[in-house]
């Protein structure tokens, strides 16, 4: 299985007061509920039918689970639902890739 290390987490700030767009690009939303027990919802939204990989970590940078592995996902909006019966109270790790970049997102499993 892969691993994901998290070394730094950053957040970008403009002055600018239009917001900008980027039209190839994949938006990434919190998950929903959080914290949550044991289900939550992971949104995405693609500008276009491109491939993408949604995986899960511990906090340890082990992959927990592959929710989507590399599917081509028409463009608009997708969710999938993250069961975590099986997994242990603690802060996991989410991960959205495409060919447009990658995002990642904290979420926290309270039992």
């Amino acid at each position: 299985r892969g691993a994901l290390y998290v070394t730094s987490w950053s957040v970008a700030t403009s002055n600018e007061s239009e917001p900008v767009e980027f039209p190839n690009s994949v938006k990434l939303s919190n998950n929903y509920p959080n914290p949550f027990n044991p289900q939550t919802k992971i949104k995405f939204e693609n500008p276009e039918a491109t491939e993408v990989s949604l995986e899960v970590y511990n906090i340890t940078g082990q992959q927990i689970r592959s929710l989507v592995a590399g599917e081509v996902r028409a463009s608009g909006s997708h969710e999938v639902t993250f069961d975590a019966s099986d997994l242990p109270t603690g802060m996991y790790v989410y991960r959205l890739s495409t060919e447009y970049g990658t995002q990642v997102k904290k979420m926290m499993l309270i039992k």
